[in-house]
């Protein structure tokens, strides 16, 4: 039995597909963060210092960790992943396609109270009839402080409507 932990050479040459992407991703943000700089630059004035320094800034911090992602990519510097489970990502999904669909007709507490459901599932909840009634309570509770107490709009339906 090998002690030994470094990859084998056949390992050493392929290079982590997922973290060049994220390294391509960082490029591309650096790329949209550059191009506004780009258009701000003409804003500057008397100082050195602009609107456009800290985000050049960021945007050459995004294309140096890309670099070293590309770099650890090649290098097998990642460690190896667990399998993705697809099912909670999907309850999760949809719950927030839900919440953005239902929340104009059926109001913030209902739309709301559906996502926590949802998301509650995704975790591993399975009691749907139980969770889904309790988040829409403290989801009214929650509309009811931003709405009444701070004087703030959230879309309301008609359970928000029965309190108004």
């Amino acid at each position: 039995m090998s002690l030994d932990k470094t990859p084998s050479t056949s390992m050493q040459r392929r290079p982590d597909w997922a973290a060049l992407v994220i390294a391509a991703i960082l490029l591309v943000l650096a790329g949209v963060i550059l191009f506004d700089v780009s258009r701000l630059r003409d804003l500057g004035g008397y100082s050195q210092v602009g609107p456009a320094t800290v985000p050049g800034w960021i945007a050459y911090g995004l294309i140096g960790l890309a670099i070293w992602t590309v770099v650890a990519a090649f290098r097998g510097d990642f460690p190896v992943r667990e399998k993705q489970e697809v099912k909670p990502v999907v309850w999760i999904v949809a719950g927030l396609a839900a919440q953005m669909l239902l929340i104009r007709p059926l109001g913030f507490s209902i739309a709301t109270g559906i996502l926590f459901g949802l998301t509650a599932a995704g975790f591993g909840a399975r009691r749907l009839w139980i969770s889904i009634p309790i988040a829409i309570v403290i989801c009214l509770a929650i509309w009811w402080v931003f709405s009444v107490v701070l004087s703030l709009s959230l879309p309301a339906g008609p359970l928000e409507n029965l309190l108004q």
